[in-house]
């Protein structure tokens, strides 16, 4: 029998909902948190998220705590759901109110805004000592709330933490599998929406499949060249964490990075986009991250450098994408997918 500790799920938006609506069905004492008062009051009364997911019931064992110090109170595990930009202020705030032996968690996909470092680093730092571990994967809030088939990974520098998680989220139609690269996972999670919006902005420009294909298989080597360079192990970036996501972002009408883009390539501009979509697209945040650790590491990643340029209205979609269509004619791998030569067996990669 597995330990079901209480979980805190920190942020009452489509992904922390449908999280914290997962684990009350496995059976897991789960109180949901959120800054909006009201909003967390008409949930507990009608028992839906009527803005992020109005056509789920959400379980009766789910509780709502508006009051941030009384959520985490004697919680074992706090499960962070909030957007990227959002993520250290909530950090310093628990820092004085999580019980010795809490654990943390999170299912943000991003980097701290401005600085580039990775949410595992600012853990590190704000709540050191605790054992910590990242929630990613394909996985729309969406579909996992309605219970269709889905797989997440959990990963940790601490195996039994990783295992206790995993074991929490896993249910009939959710594969929840657990490992060890904490970075890698998160680079995957991150990258991936803005190699999103290249997908959405050809998309939206009706460049066709074979444009499409073309981005995605380009920018999982973009993802792959950062992550080598970062420290990360290629096999987490070819899992769930980095393919996985990359392939359900980059074609799911459900992603708001994509859909970001398609409406970028449809020729409105950016502020109006992300106001029709009305919620956080975390490409817009985490595209200058990427290209600052490319820049720290010399690595040119022609696909990322195009979203950037666009995102900050510095090119249309089309010059970017002439730009791209432009680069000189050279070997797809010319030292190996890994700095390799390809001559030579792939060690220690």
């Amino acid at each position: 029998m597995v330990e079901r500790p209480t979980l805190a799920v920190l942020g009452a938006g489509s992904w922390g909902t449908a999280l914290a609506a997962l684990t009350a069905r496995n059976g897991v004492p789960t109180r949901l948190w959120g800054r909006d008062r009201m909003a967390l009051a008409a949930m507990a009364a009608s028992r839906r998220n009527q803005r992020y997911l109005p056509d789920i019931e959400l379980p009766p064992g789910l509780d709502f705590e508006s009051d941030l110090a009384t959520a985490v109170r004697g919680a074992g595990m706090v499960l962070i759901v909030v957007p990227s930009h959002a993520f250290a202020s909530l950090l310093a705030e628990l820092a004085p109110l999580l019980d010795a032996g809490t654990a943390i968690a999170w299912a943000t996909k991003g980097f701290e805004p401005g600085t580039g470092r990775f949410l595992h680093e600012l853990v590190a730092e704000r709540l050191p000592g605790r054992a910590a571990a990242v929630v990613t994967g394909p996985s729309f809030a969406r579909e996992v709330a309605a219970g269709l088939p889905s797989a997440v990974t959990v990963h940790s520098d601490d195996d039994a933490f990783a295992q206790q998680l995993a074991s929490l989220l896993h249910a009939p139609n959710l594969r929840a599998y657990s490992g060890s690269d904490v970075l890698g996972a998160e680079l995957g999670g991150a990258m991936k929406n803005v190699l999103a919006v290249a997908t959405g902005i050809a998309d939206g420009m009706g460049l066709g499949l074979n444009a499409r294909a073309g981005l995605i298989t380009r920018g999982m080597n973009e993802m792959l060249r950062l992550g080598v360079a970062l420290g990360a192990r290629p096999e987490t970036l070819i899992g769930l964490s980095g393919l996985g996501d990359l392939v359900l972002t980059c074609t799911g009408d459900l992603s708001r990075n994509r859909r970001l883009g398609l409406a970028l390539g449809r020729g409105i501009a950016i502020d109006e986009a992300v106001r029709q979509i009305g919620q956080v697209v975390e490409s817009v945040f985490t595209v200058d991250e990427v290209a600052r650790l490319a820049d720290q590491h010399g690595l040119e990643l022609p696909i990322t450098a195009g979203v950037r340029a666009v995102l900050h209205g510095e090119v249309t979609p089309v010059a970017a994408l002439r730009a791209l269509m432009a680069r000189e004619q050279k070997p797809e791998y010319p030292q190996g997918l890994f700095g390799v030569q390809a001559s030579q067996p792939l060690r220690h990669c």
